[in-house]
């Protein structure tokens, strides 16, 4: 048993003792809650059968069960070490913070926006209670506390309406402590993974306001705890890796389950002794194969054939993956340049191989800088490096419907895990990939809330960036902490929606957008207004984005593509534009993207629009 796995189970045999304890002899909120929930139910028998897990709806009901969070103490020591960074003066707007809500209920250990306009935050159940409780009569069982019949009462998922701030809870049968996801072509959420009764389970919600969760526990081969989904051209997901799962699967559909797993060397090849090739980065390239990347190594493997087709340079300087904890992302897709493009995927930052190992005796190296790019089809292909302003590790990736990434959370020292990061870097980091090399980073304001393990980020319809998370405890612990378990929820804006350039952001008719969505290799047709300022064509471009799911600093299935404008109209300040949609799926896979108007630099609202054959 390694390092971290070890002290996983040190861990978990923690939250075991806290969900086993009699009432309020162990109150992990730091006397945040009064009474106890815990109520006794007749257990359902165990038949061995895959079985669907249905909420009957007592779970949607009622109130919202939210309990006050205790106050914030004052930052410690620890806590007030942090990196912020000078903002250029000259540069313009750098970008505004602001608090959403103060209190998400759960910490957004994993983080997605539906396209019904709410996002889904849900962290694991292994750390006890949250500040969020099931309604009446809706509690799970608790198949980990000795006692017979033992519930847990407290929501390990939300739903968040990131405009109004209301919430309303979720209820997660199997632990998704570090767990993936993706959506499939109708726009649910397809979640898989996890740990204990979770790990081979897969998870449906669909976006509606009174859905809940469907799980079926049984459905893969192999367990897939810190594994990566990646959503296929053919609609299907890969299910790559996870801990001691040297082995990839396609998730089967609803209500089956694989006999067996497939042997992907590259995983057991780069495992060592703290585990550095966990959540392996995963990008679908343009010819529909993939990028994996794991450790320092990297292939580009047909999963059609279930060959690697080629083996890439090892990027060197420490680890990358989880619990090293690069970002990562591919680049976005210029379709305007033609559709037999090259992608180039870029991965920052990161952690020294043995941060770990170091981070058990209380030494915390410095994180990794240097960004890295690689087009892994092109023949001979070779890193080419640059150097972030900051080392990070445990940071956030996000690609802005401009097609600049966004670079924001995590640490300028140590590595993920709990308790294993110091200096949070409150600084995010505009990235411009298209500028020459030493003129693609800028710095913007900075946040007041450090954003350590477990904090995520997400794009919103409306083109800012949802933040939050954060929880470096092995429990809710609120106070007396350096890093504090974080329910409060920020909304960053970007420059591109500075003040001064409101006259510039543009308008989508959301009467003309297709009701049929976007069809491949077709003409996609729709009409913006500009309030103040006219723009001519070479003003204008049009980006979708695949909303990803995040977690532990990386987000699955993340793409951006620009499309190519083949008509144009203006009458005033009202246009109708013609694009033409990707021609095929290795491009944009089936499903719901955000689609947006950039004008002059400004980026409107996002339409929803659905790519299919």
């Amino acid at each position: 048993m390694g390092p971290l796995l070890l002290r996983a189970a040190v861990l978990v045999a923690i939250a075991f003792v806290f969900v086993g304890e009699a009432d309020g002899a162990f109150d992990v909120l730091n006397a945040a809650f009064q009474g106890t929930q815990e109520q006794t139910v007749p257990r359902g028998s165990d038949s061995g059968q895959q079985q669907e897990l249905v909420l009957t709806g007592a779970a949607i009901g009622g109130g919202t069960g939210l309990t006050r969070a205790p106050p914030r103490p004052p930052p410690s020591k620890v806590a007030l070490d942090s990196v912020t960074l000078p903002v250029g003066a000259s540069a313009g707007f750098p970008g505004a913070w602001s608090v959403v809500s103060e209190n998400s209920g759960v910490s957004a250990m994993h983080l997605v926006v539906m396209r019904h306009g709410k996002a889904v935050m849900f962290d694991t159940a292994t750390t006890g209670r949250s500040l969020m409780r099931l309604p009446a009569g809706g509690c799970r069982p608790d198949r980990r506390n000795k006692r017979p019949g033992a519930t847990d009462c407290w929501a390990h998922a939300v739903e968040f309406d990131y405009n109004t701030g209301a919430l309303r809870p979720l209820k997660i049968l199997t632990d998704t402590w570090c767990s993936s996801g993706a959506f499939d072509a109708d726009g649910n959420l397809v979640q898989s993974g996890g740990y204990f009764e979770g790990d081979k389970a897969v998870r449906y919600l669909s976006p509606c306001d009174s859905c809940d969760w469907k799980e079926f526990p049984n459905s893969f081969a192999e367990g897939r705890w810190y594994g990566t989904q990646q959503v296929l051209p053919d609609g299907r997901f890969i299910m790559i890796g996870g801990r001691r799962a040297f082995s990839y699967e396609f998730v089967p559909p609803a209500g089956q389950s694989n006999a067996k797993a497939n042997p992907l060397r590259l995983l057991r090849e780069t495992t060592d002794g703290v585990e550095n090739n966990l959540y392996p980065f995963v990008h679908l390239l343009p010819d529909g194969t993939l990028f994996i990347f794991a450790n320092d190594r990297s292939v580009v493997f047909d999963h059609r054939t279930g060959q690697v087709l080629r083996e890439l340079p090892i990027l060197p300087g420490g680890g990358r993956n989880y619990p090293a904890s690069a970002m990562s992302a591919l680049l976005p897709l210029d379709l305007r340049r033609g559709v037999r493009l090259s992608a180039e995927v870029i991965i920052c930052g990161g952690a020294a191989k043995n941060a770990f190992n170091l981070g058990e005796t209380s030494t915390f190296p410095p994180a990794l800088r240097d960004c890295a790019r690689i087009n892994p089809s092109k023949p001979g292909a070779r890193w080419a490096l640059d150097q972030m302003p900051v080392g990070r590790v445990m940071g956030d990736m996000m690609i802005l419907p401009t097609g600049d990434l966004l670079m924001l959370n995590g640490a300028a020292k140590g590595c993920s895990g709990w308790g294993f990061g110091r200096q949070p870097v409150l600084s995010p980091i505009l990235y411009s990939p298209r500028q020459p090399r030493g003129s693609r980073f800028r710095t913007l304001a900075a946040s007041r809330i450090p954003r350590m393990y477990h904090s995520t980020a997400a794009v919103l319809p409306d083109a800012t960036v949802l933040v939050a998370g954060s929880n470096t405890n092995p429990a809710y612990n609120l106070t007396g902490v350096d890093f504090p378990t974080e329910v409060r929820v920020e909304r960053f804006t970007p420059p591109y929606l500075a003040p001064a350039l409101a006259a510039n952001r543009p308008q989508l008719d959301a009467a003309s957008i297709p009701g049929d969505g976007m069809r491949y290799g077709s003409k996609f047709t729709f009409r913006f207004a500009t309030p103040a300022q006219a723009v001519g064509e070479g003003d204008v471009k049009v980006t979708m984005y695949a909303p990803p799911f995040t977690t532990h600093g990386y987000s699955m299935n993340q793409r951006l593509l620009i499309l190519p404008v083949t008509a144009f109209a203006a009458e005033g300040k009202r246009y109708t534009v013609t694009v033409d949609a990707p021609p095929r799926p290795e491009l944009a896979p089936p499903g719901y993207y955000m689609v947006f108007v950039v004008a002059k630099g400004v980026p409107s609202k996002a339409a929803w629009v659905k790519i299919h054959k």
